[in-house]
């Protein structure tokens, strides 16, 4: 049995969507031979190279479809752009360095629409970022390019969102059937073409195509009909975050023109299962979460006696077949998180299935990929990070979990730091009292370099109606430890949850106004809220205060629920004020002014006051140690020298203790006693295996006949060691 994975235009350029790699690492525990395929980098990289504008720019020409100004400014440089595109796409893959000054000095590339929304770059980047303002360029250049195809050759053409627009809130197949009816577009016939010599090459039985977002749903469509055309006897199947969020009620049997099988949720049982039944090895009805035609209805088969596979026993993912070499650095806006995911190649993983949340009110936590909660070891996760690093040679990790749990994140630092793995790695989060300021400090060590978390509507009231388990003050207190520790804040954002009223709106605009002047927050990003039907607000909205207006379930998609807030503002009325004001935030632009500015229309004066943010830094609430709590050595071992003091004609000793770490030297002075038994504390730690607890180590004081150990760990010099490596988590 050959199987080939697929995942259809277009996700990211930067990094592999990992779906299929999860998939592949998994069946090599069964030992089952599989080859898999990102079509949308293959497709981008046909189309944006010498021959392959030559070929676009001539098909444009026979189709006079060529109408607004930049679309002919775009034409007309045609030979600027075939002459120049491979230079600036090797550059973008990290091949040609060298080329960022000419980039960067704009005198190189043509220019169209997309630059005239052009960012101040010595702003944004100085005199240093060289290297990311050409990327900035660099992109701008392939989004000009981007922008002609759609109104010349494809107006479905996206970088990362093909025909997007066909997949959302699809309730009726009926356009996208009316689509797959006409000829495939210029776009369809390149991967299409790439589609075919893969199939001639590997000549698999069973093509798997993985669908994570509606913009690779009419390509995934495609690849089906193509398949079923040319390769009648190859089982076609789909799966992935689309079908698991919208095809949970699917009942249209033309979909199965294209397809053969839909699968649900985590892929490895239904695929096993899926694979044994089309080798005749177990009956139709041992399948698992499976969509198929049957006597001309579409059938839904889940054999629940087929537990699913424990995580532990997925494999690691295998991310061979990819072009690792050739996926392309972006940088689309100036913003350091949306760098981050757009720039550079990433290993993505996940620490647990799941989220160990799992409340929000918001959120689907009713289907499987968040509502069953299943970590992993922290031994694990390194495991597969060696393994991958091994594979790939690449060090970064984006972590790709709904919310990473507190205690996890802890331990998985600890092991990256016992193993001395050099790494740097992201992850999403919920703003929650477990990140001390001392669990931030360890985060950073072991290579954590930043977190993007949902502070969702910054009020306390819509907090508690979302079941988020945070406060607003207690965010401020979380974002203030990272920013300490060097981690990157990025908060979601989200307005127009049922009953927000104008007044909270814009006190939750004020409160974010006032994380950023205070430096405790570094990017940001609102989003409207979008109801589904698998999310409490969905399945209860009386509960909320809103009514659904389209109760009809539909015979294809169904997720996205239209509804109405009776008791709430004008949400969309808010929309570009919100996102306007957030990016001069970002940049440290127009912190002070008036929140009315940002708004076209009437909006009511802020109730909160305006040192709110400022008032609960300056009075964080006391926490106690727990006796439990682990206590860190990571630095290097103090020099210690006991000095004389002396005043009035007494004389006493002190210890005097220097610790040097990578960007300072610190030095404190405590009594001479408990400065010798703290040096020695720091030797036996070192050199001991064991993780020693707050508890022991007061323990260990008392045996050494010192007294009033929490006033001496608590006291000033002591609470500054965390700069050189003290850490209590």
């Amino acid at each position: 049995m050959k199987v080939v994975l697929v995942t259809p235009p277009f996700t990211q350029l930067n990094t592999p969507y990992p779906a299929t790699a999860y998939l592949k690492g998994f069946l090599n525990t069964l030992s089952i031979s599989s080859f898999q395929s990102d079509l949308g980098i293959e497709t981008v990289l046909k189309i944006f190279s010498k021959e392959g504008l030559t070929d676009l720019f001539a098909q444009a020409e026979t189709r006079n479809q060529i109408h607004s100004d930049q679309a002919r400014r775009v034409f007309s440089l045609r030979n600027d752009y075939i002459h120049t595109v491979d230079a600036v796409v090797a550059f973008l893959q990290g091949s040609n360095p060298t080329l960022a000054s000419l980039l960067a000095g704009r005198n190189y590339l043509p220019e169209a629409n997309r630059f005239q929304q052009l960012d101040d770059l010595q702003w944004a980047y100085g005199a240093v970022g060289m290297q990311d303002k050409a990327k900035h360029i660099g992109t701008l250049y392939l989004e000009d390019i981007s922008d002609f195809i759609q109104e010349a050759i494809d107006p479905n053409f996206g970088f990362t969102r093909y025909a997007e627009r066909l997949g959302r809130s699809a309730n009726s197949f009926n356009e996208l059937y009316a689509l797959l009816q006409q000829p495939p577009s210029y776009i369809d016939s390149i991967y299409l073409h790439i589609l075919e010599g893969i199939m001639s090459a590997q000549q698999p039985q069973v093509v798997a195509l993985s669908v994570p977002f509606p913009g690779n749903l009419l390509a995934a469509f495609r690849c089906g009909q193509w398949l079923k055309a040319h390769y009648p006897d190859v089982k076609i199947v789909m799966g992935g975050g689309f079908p698991n969020t919208e095809l949970r009620q699917l009942s249209d049997p033309r979909v199965f023109e294209f397809l053969d099988y839909i699968t649900l949720d985590d892929g490895e049982t239904p695929i096993t299962q899926l694979l044994q039944y089309i080798e005749g090895k177990v009956p139709q009805q041992d399948l698992r979460r499976t969509f198929l035609l049957q006597d001309g209805k579409v059938a839904f088969i889940d054999n629940r006696t087929c537990a699913d596979v424990r995580q532990g026993s997925v494999g690691i993912p295998d991310y061979s077949d990819f072009l690792l070499d050739k996926y392309i650095s972006a940088i689309e806006v100036v913003n350091p998180m949306h760098s981050l995911w757009s720039d550079g190649r990433w290993n993505k993983l996940t620490m647990a299935h799941g989220c160990y949340w799992g409340k929000c009110t918001f959120c689907d936590i009713s289907l499987d990929y968040i509502g069953r909660y299943e970590p992993l070891t922290a031994a694990m996760i390194c495991d597969k990070m060696e393994a991958m690093i091994a594979q790939t040679g690449t060090r970064g990790f984006h972590f790709v979990d709904e919310a990473a749990p507190p205690a996890l994140m802890k331990a998985l630092a600890i092991e990256i730091i016992s193993r001395k793995l050099v790494v740097s790695w992201w992850t999403n989060i919920r703003f929650e009292k477990s990140f001390t300021r001392d669990t931030c400090f360890l985060l950073k060590q072991s290579g954590c370099i930043a977190v993007s978390g949902g502070l969702e509507v910054a009020s306390d009231r819509l907090l508690k109606l979302i079941d988020k388990g945070i406060t607003v003050a207690q965010v401020v207190q979380v974002n203030q430890h990272f920013t300490e520790a060097g981690i990157m804040v990025h908060a979601y954002l989200m307005y127009g949850f049922p009953t927000q009223t104008a007044q909270e709106t814009i006190d939750a605009l004020e409160v974010v106004r006032q994380m950023f002047q205070q430096g405790i927050l570094q990017s940001g990003f609102w989003h409207q809220f979008a109801m589904t039907t698998h999310s409490p607000v969905g399945m209860n909205p009386d509960k909320f205060g809103v009514k659904i207006t389209n109760k009809e379930i539909g015979t294809f998609a169904n997720n996205d629920l239209v509804h109405e807030d009776p008791t709430g503002a004008e949400h969309e009325t808010f929309s570009e004020g919100l996102k306007k004001s957030l990016f001069n935030f970002m940049h440290h632009n127009c912190l002070d002014y008036p929140l009315q500015k940002w708004f076209e229309h009437k909006v009511p004066k802020t109730t909160i006051a305006p040192d709110y943010v400022q008032q609960l830094l300056q009075h964080p609430p006391y926490t106690t140690i727990a006796p439990t709590a682990k206590v860190f050595w990571l630095g290097n071992m103090p020099e210690l020298e006991v000095q004389t003091k002396s005043k009035k004609g007494n004389t006493w000793e002190v210890a005097s203790i220097s610790f040097n770490s990578r960007k300072e030297q610190l030095q404190i002075k405590i009594d001479k006693d408990q400065g010798i038994w703290f040096c020695q504390l720091l030797e036996k730690m070192a050199q001991s295996a064991k993780i020693w607890t707050y508890s022991m180590v007061a323990a260990d004081y008392n045996e050494a006949g010192l007294e009033d150990f929490e006033i001496f760990w608590e006291n000033k010099p002591m609470n500054t060691l965390y700069k050189v490596g003290l850490y209590v988590v």
